[in-house]
C-alpha cells in the first residue's frame, strides 16, 4: 500500500513538472488527459469483466500515447525550430509537432459539444499543428504553443462548420461568428437579467438583422432525410422525395414544346428567303444569331447610322411577327413557347 502511494506521487510530480513547462496547456492537458485516462480505463476493464470481450477506446488509447512524447522547454522548443527552419530537418519538426499534441487536446474539447466525434476534432487539429510548425517563425519571439493555438482552432471550426449539417452553415465569414457566438451572447445577455432582442444582438455581434433572423431559422430546423416514409390518403408508404414536384415538364408539355421548337426554326428559315439585303443581315447577324451583332457593327458595315439599322430591325421584327402570325397560328392560340 505504501509502495502505491509512492508510485502515485511520483506521476503527480512528473505531471506537475509537464504542465509548468507550457503554460498554454493548462485546463485539458497532461493532468486531465491522466484523469479522463483512469476513468475510460476503469469502464473498459468493467465492461471487459461483464461481457468477457476487450474493448478498444481510440480517444483513451491516443491520450496513453501522448505520454510517450515529452514536452520541450523554450530552449528546445527555439532551438528545433531554428534548426527546422535553417534545414527543413522532417524529424525535428516531428519533436515539435509531438511536444504540442496536448495543445490540440485541449483545444479540441472546447468543441465538444459543437461535435460529438472528439477524435475527428483531435485530427483536424493535429492537422493545423503541422501547418502552425511548417509556418513558425522562431524569430518572432511568440511561443510555438500561442501561434499554433490560432491554426489549431482555425482548422477545428472549418472542420465543425463543414460537417455539423448535411446543409451547410456558416459560409461567409459573418455567418461563422455569429454561429459559435450567437448563443453565447443570448445566455450572457440573459444571466444580466436581460432579454436580448434582434437590433442588440446585431450591434453587440457587428452584423446586420436579417443576418441574426437567418441564422436563427437555419440553426433552429434540422436536416431532413427526403428518404422518410409517410402515409398518404391511399395508405400507401411514399417518402418525402417522391411528394416533390418534378422540376421537369410534363410528358404533354415537352412534347409540345419540341414540336414548336421544330416548327419555329423551320418558318425562320423561310421566312429568311423573304429578305434581301440590308433587312437580311440584320436578321441573320442580329436577330437570330447565336452571337448577334452590335448596331453600331452592322451599320459601320453598310456605312449607315446605328438609328437606320435599328429602324430596319424593328420593320424586320414587325414583318416577322405577321409571318408567325399566319404560318403558326395554333402556338399564337394555346400561348406554347411564350409566343
Amino acid at each position: 500500500m505504501v509502495k502505491k502511494q509512492k508510485v502515485k506521487k511520483v506521476k503527480a510530480k512528473k505531471v506537475k513538472a509537464e504542465i509548468e513547462h507550457d503554460d498554454s496547456v493548462s485546463q485539458i492537458d497532461v493532468l486531465e488527459n491522466e484523469e479522463a485516462l483512469k476513468i475510460s480505463n476503469k469502464k473498459n476493464d468493467s465492461l471487459d469483466r461483464i461481457s468477457g470481450i476487450t474493448s478498444y477506446d481510440p480517444l483513451t488509447a491516443f491520450l496513453s500515447e501522448l505520454k510517450r512524447y515529452p514536452l520541450l522547454n523554450p530552449e528546445e522548443e527555439k532551438s528545433l525550430a531554428e534548426e527546422y527552419q535553417r534545414t527543413g530537418d522532417v524529424k525535428a519538426a516531428a519533436t515539435l509537432v509531438t511536444s504540442n499534441l496536448r495543445l490540440v487536446v485541449k483545444i479540441a474539447f472546447e468543441y465538444r459539444r459543437a461535435y460529438r466525434n472528439i477524435m475527428d476534432l483531435i485530427q483536424e487539429g493535429n492537422v493545423g499543428l503541422m501547418h502552425a510548425v511548417k509556418k513558425y517563425d522562431p524569430a518572432q519571439g511568440v511561443k510555438l504553443s500561442s501561434y499554433a493555438a490560432w491554426w489549431i482552432r482555425a482548422y477545428i471550426l472549418r472542420f465543425v462548420l463543414s460537417n455539423w449539417r448535411l446543409v451547410k452553415l456558416g459560409t461567409t465569414q459573418a455567418q461563422r461568428k455569429l454561429f459559435f457566438n450567437l448563443n453565447k451572447e443570448k445566455q450572457r445577455l440573459q444571466s444580466m437579467g436581460i432579454e436580448p432582442s434582434t437590433e442588440m444582438l446585431a450591434d453587440n455581434l457587428s452584423v446586420k438583422p436579417k443576418e441574426i433572423i437567418e441564422m436563427e431559422r437555419r440553426m433552429a430546423q434540422e436536416d431532413q432525410s427526403l428518404d422518410v416514409e409517410v402515409g398518404d390518403s391511399s395508405g400507401r408508404n411514399v417518402t418525402k422525395g417522391d411528394l416533390l414536384p418534378s422540376p421537369l415538364l410534363a410528358p404533354d408539355d415537352t412534347l409540345s414544346m419540341a414540336m414548336f421548337k421544330d416548327d419555329l426554326k423551320y418558318y425562320l428559315d423561310d421566312f429568311a428567303v423573304t429578305l434581301k439585303g440590308k433587312e437580311k443581315v440584320v436578321f441573320q447577324e442580329r436577330l437570330i444569331s447565336d452571337s448577334p451583332k452590335t448596331l453600331q457593327e452592322i451599320g459601320d458595315h453598310f456605312n449607315v447610322s446605328r438609328e437606320r439599322i435599328r429602324q430596319i430591325e424593328k420593320r424586320v421584327m414587325l414583318e416577322l411577327r405577321k409571318y408567325l402570325e399566319i404560318h403558326m397560328t395554333e402556338y399564337f392560340e394555346d400561348g406554347v413557347g411564350g409566343v
